[in-house]
């Protein structure tokens, strides 16, 4: 399957091409400006991208929209779907909010729609639960990667590194439902 993601971000096309075997992905190449993430939901978000890469992609191509973020539970899921537009340095911010803190609960979400050259819609969801560090560590990854430990694991997602996030970030939980819906969609 041929697909534009509705996006300027390379780190999520890599992190997206790895989890969507079988798929040919690509920025949208558009002079454009990306709608505002305006959505009350992560869907809705992720719809609003997907339709305006149908309306800028060809003919024949999928158009995929993406949006995600960090719920943290001491923060009332805050700052969940306005992740990436939270603070000029979020990671600095959720360090400094939950300073004290000893619940350190949080997930990540990622809600992705892939919208077909007919129309059709698909979806898929991804939840990566896990905790905030009490400092950035790691090198690899981006956005919240350095603070956030998954569950089961004592390291956070950027000491993980990329090829571990690849197989099971949020992003890829949600390529995987992804793709087993376009799996089961007659003439995809």
């Amino acid at each position: 399957m041929r697909a534009r993601l509705a996006s300027g971000n390379p780190h999520k096309l890599r992190e997206l091409s790895t989890a969507l075997p079988g798929w040919e992905l690509h920025l949208l190449d558009t002079e454009q400006p990306f709608p505002p993430e305006a959505g009350a939901t992560y869907y809705e978000n992720a719809r609003g991208k997907a339709a305006f890469g149908r309306d800028s992609c060809s003919a024949d191509e999928w158009a995929l929209g993406e949006d995600s973020g960090i719920e943290v539970a001491a923060l009332g899921g805050a700052p969940g779907i306005a992740s990436a537009r939270w603070a000029d340095d979020g990671v600095e911010r959720l360090l400094a909010e939950l300073a004290g803190v000893e619940d350190r609960r949080a997930r990540y979400v990622c809600e992705l729609v892939a919208l077909a050259p007919d129309g059709r819609e698909l979806r898929g969801t991804g939840v990566l639960a896990g905790a905030i560090a009490t400092s950035r560590r790691g090198t690899e990854g981006f956005g919240y990667d350095p603070v956030f430990v998954p569950e089961g694991e004592t390291r956070t997602v950027a000491e993980l590194g990329d090829a571990w996030k690849a197989r099971h970030s949020h992003r890829a939980r949600a390529a995987a439902a992804l793709a087993e819906t376009a799996a089961l969609t007659p003439g995809r």
